[in-house]
């Protein structure tokens, strides 16, 4: 029995494909390029071309799918790929993670943000008939290890981010997100959304005293102003800093970032996310 993972090489995909591969299950990376997983089990896939993804997924157990970023037309002939790949494939299991968008709540003023790529790809795959499961999660941990974020939490105690203080957010990691794919892949029974975040959300402070358990200093949150956050990491990002600005401008103006409790993966799985300190020492060891 086999299972893909898509982006098996990078922050998603890899965590999962780690603890599969752990667990003894025959996991493969899907990949472009199968030399980045120098004595791996690996196959090559290209998004682009239906044909290599239904050789993929054709007699798979599951399918971990994320869609990488691109351009947005890109996406959507990616989500269309995928989705009549898994149509005439017909793998036993599919898994689709999110990345952050949200779709746990249609009245929400941040459905704005998601663009049609990833509603296209839930529903086609849905409409397929094949047991999925979407995992949804909302700002990961990992966006801390920034090292504009980290480094001063280190050296003088101040964790800064682009949220306000009294803004509550289901934070995960992506090592949550891959534990609970690895869970869902045994339990086809749960279809449909599955939320992965802390409940309730945490504050700034709560990430504050988190890290300051970890690193053994005192830690205090500072909220940045979405735009000054925007000018701090262009040199990484460059332009796609843009698209980073707007989303923090646009969670500025909402009451919160949570997960539904009644889809969450407490409520399905009884599986809780690390808090930061666990998350922290799990990452960095």
């Amino acid at each position: 029995m086999t299972y893909i993972v898509h982006g098996a090489t990078g922050a998603q995909g890899a965590p999962l494909f780690k603890r599969l591969l752990q667990s003894g299950k025959q996991a493969i990376a899907a990949v472009r390029h199968t030399d980045k997983l120098s004595g791996m089990p690996t196959i090559q896939i290209d998004n682009a071309s239906v044909d290599s993804l239904v050789a993929a997924y054709r007699g798979a157990e599951g399918v971990f799918i994320h869609l990488p970023l691109a351009a947005e037309a890109e996406r959507v002939s990616y989500a269309r790929n995928i989705v009549k790949a898994i149509e005439l494939a017909k793998p036993k299991r599919v898994v689709i993670s999110t990345s952050g968008a949200i779709i746990d709540e249609p009245d929400s003023p941040l459905q704005a943000l998601n663009d049609s790529a990833i509603a296209i790809l839930i529903d086609g795959v849905q409409k397929t008939g094949v047991s999925t499961a979407v995992l949804a999660p909302r700002l990961y941990l990992e966006n801390l290890l920034l090292p504009m974020v980290f480094g001063p939490a280190q050296s003088d105690g101040t964790l800064r981010y682009p949220i306000r203080a009294d803004f509550p957010v289901s934070w995960s990691s992506h090592l949550d997100v891959a534990e609970v794919a690895e869970r869902l892949f045994n339990e086809p029974g749960i279809t449909g959304v599955v939320g992965v975040g802390q409940l309730p959300g945490m504050l700034g402070a709560d990430l504050a005293q988190g890290m300051a358990k970890y690193l053994g200093r005192h830690v205090t949150f500072e909220s940045l102003q979405p735009q000054d956050f925007g000018t701090l990491i262009e040199p990484l990002f460059g332009p796609a800093a843009n698209a980073v600005v707007g989303l923090y401008q646009a969670l500025w103006q909402v009451s919160s970032n949570t997960i539904s409790a009644t889809t969450s993966a407490q409520q399905l799985l009884n599986m809780t996310p690390r808090n930061v300190e666990k998350w922290l020492a799990d990452t960095l060891k």
